[in-house]
């Protein structure tokens, strides 16, 4: 029987999601999933605040809470992000969402018709463009350089299309890249939402994650017109499975972003959220995040040792100078075959189709994760790699 609605009936599962399934064998190098060092989860502090939290809030714990988030840490929130200029007070508000991911949505869903373009970077993250899709948009890919997407291909993707929705931009540490976007490429993509009269959407859980290289201004944080809304999660810095992030917006958008929010989860997670607060009020949280930063400086320098050392200059891969990603990519061949060779070889990496608008389009790139693999899988996956790149 098909009952199936017309945006979700060629909605497929994400290629990610469908590869960490091999990642439950433990036999599995897993450089595929963009998930957090399991070495930095803070466990045994959460788990104590969690016990505070029960002892002197139960009640606040446990029962339904307020749609636009936990009030301490909404304020701590926008007080935060008021000092590094992204938060407006009097034009912009703020809600707690469950994760960056749910950002995706309420936007689509609040401000994209159907039929609607929405502009991508070439790559882009597959769970936003698979948001974007269920909601049927029109995508359209722009290419990207080592400084970000082109502004000339970005504006003629908005001349070509002008019932464009929003244009969707990961500027720091991008996934699946890596790459940062340059500040003159940031201010080129503000200027261009300007002209055109579109949104911005600028996805950055990856911002706090900085280990070399110096911070650029967000998007958010230039923009004086009310074109931007503004993406971030606590999932890389405390803990994915959580589920804490927040949109930070005009007020307008922020508000029928509640009513939305008020049709599928009510509220976020409330317990999470007042997890979340306290830690990042806690003594010692900007030490932890310092602590998370040379962790994956640490794995991300052997990750690109040991690929500098077994692959031929041929192999090209990106040096990020943050976040959790790597990017191969092939002089020849198609990274979907390299890809099935790696996983019968119990290595996990991603294809770069699967960050395509469309993924029946052949790429020659591959993403990898330093953050989930110890420092030995590292090592050894970067081997069996090498194994079938010469074997291709």
């Amino acid at each position: 029987m098909n009952v199936y609605s017309d945006r979700i009936k060629n909605l497929k599962p994400s290629i990610i999601r469908e590869i960490f399934k091999f990642t439950a064998d433990p036999t599995v190098i897993p450089f595929a999933a963009g998930n957090p060092s399991p070495e930095v989860f803070p466990t045994d502090k959460l788990a104590k605040l969690a016990a505070d939290i029960f002892a002197e809030e139960p009640v606040a714990a446990l029962q339904y809470s307020i749609s636009e988030g936990y009030p301490k840490l909404r304020e701590w929130l926008k007080s935060d992000m008021e000092a590094k200029g992204i938060f407006r007070p009097g034009e912009d508000d703020l809600i707690i969402t469950a994760g960056a991911q749910q950002v995706m949505e309420l936007s689509t869903k609040v401000i994209c018709n159907e039929g609607e373009t929405i502009i991508c970077e070439k790559p882009s993250f597959i769970g936003s463009l698979n948001s974007f899709r269920s909601y049927n948009a029109k995508l359209v890919g722009v290419d990207t350089d080592n400084e970000g997407i082109c502004p000339d291909k970005l504006e003629a993707a908005l001349k070509a299309n002008p019932r464009t929705a929003f244009i969707y931009i990961i500027p720091n540490f991008h996934n699946p890249t890596g790459l940062t976007t340059s500040l003159q490429r940031r201010k080129d993509v503000l200027s261009l939402a300007y002209k055109y009269n579109v949104v911005v959407l600028e996805d950055n859980p990856y911002g706090d994650l900085r280990f070399t290289g110096v911070d650029i201004p967000t998007i958010k944080s230039m923009d004086k017109k009310g074109h931007v809304i503004y993406a971030g999660s606590f999932s890389k810095t405390i803990s994915p499975g959580l589920r804490v992030g927040f949109m930070c917006a005009p007020e307008g958008i922020v508000q029928k972003s509640v009513a939305a929010l008020q049709c599928s989860t009510v509220h976020t997670n409330i317990l999470a959220q007042m997890l979340a607060y306290r830690f990042i009020t806690s003594d010692g949280f900007d030490e932890y995040l310092e602590g998370l930063r040379q962790v994956y400086k640490r794995k991300r320098d052997l990750m690109l040792n040991s690929l500098k050392f077994n692959f031929p200059v041929q192999v090209k891969f990106t040096e990020p100078e943050g976040g959790l990603f790597v990017w191969g990519t092939l002089p020849f061949g198609d990274s979907v075959e390299f890809s099935r060779k790696a996983v019968k070889n119990k290595v996990a990496i991603v294809p770069g189709n699967a960050f395509s608008v469309d993924e029946s389009e052949k790429s020659m790139s591959f993403r990898m994760t330093y953050a989930t693999p110890s420092d030995e899988q590292i090592e050894k996956g970067v081997e069996i790699l090498k194994e079938c790149y010469y074997k291709v």
